[in-house]
């Protein structure tokens, strides 16, 4: 008896390659293509994700990150308006905008950021392998809740590379996710509550002291 559509595709998405150069078994490279899971929307999956517990936070909840080696200063948060690099580049900087963007429930595309800049700075093959393969079913995957979204020529090209990754392979994805959040989602970071308290608190606190 022919199998229904529903188990042809639970098949497919069941798919395993055998060991490839060094990360071992995966997901087929190509299952995402034709599973019929590709159906769903980007919306329903974060639905999902924020059936499971996903949290979003608040200016109440939001605290002055260190640890960090020094102290974040007025001067450091208003350096975050000069530019969106501004913000990479400052531990602090990344860990506040990360809380603003869990309010907006798209923090998936900062910790994909962050995993390629971690990636790109690997020298073990090993470890290329198993972190671009954790990147690859973490974020590029259709069927996971915190994929981020790039072109599907990039996802092709990134499926392609799976068979032997490089420290490299996610460059051009982890550039279109620096561009949407430059255009998209910093200029209302800026605007936010969130980042107006924090400055707020920060120049209470370099009064009192």
């Amino acid at each position: 008896m022919e199998s229904s559509p529903p188990e042809k595709g639970r098949r497919l998405s069941e798919t395993w390659h055998s060991r490839c150069c060094c990360c071992g078994p995966k997901l087929c490279c190509f299952c995402w293509c034709c599973c019929s899971s590709c159906l769903r929307s980007r919306t329903v999956r974060r639905r999902q994700r924020d059936r499971f517990g996903h949290k979003t936070s608040s200016v109440s909840q939001l605290e002055i990150p260190p640890p960090f080696e020094e102290r974040l200063t007025v001067e450091e948060a208003a350096s975050w308006k000069r530019s969106f690099d501004c913000v990479l580049a400052s531990p602090a900087g990344r860990s506040v905008f990360m809380e603003f963007l869990r309010t907006e429930h798209s923090d998936e595309n900062m910790a994909f950021w962050l995993a390629c800049e971690e990636l790109k700075r690997e020298q073990s093959q090993e470890q290329v392998c198993e972190k671009a393969k954790k990147i690859y079913l973490d974020y590029i995957s259709i069927l996971s809740p915190r994929e981020v979204s790039i072109d599907a020529s990039v996802r092709e090209s990134i499926n392609r590379s799976l068979a032997r990754p490089s420290a490299q392979m996610c460059n051009e994805a982890q550039g279109q996710i620096y561009t949407l959040m430059h255009r998209d989602s910093y200029p209302r970071f800026l605007n936010s509550p969130l980042y107006k308290s924090l400055e707020q608190r920060l120049a209470v606190l370099a009064c009192d002291t």
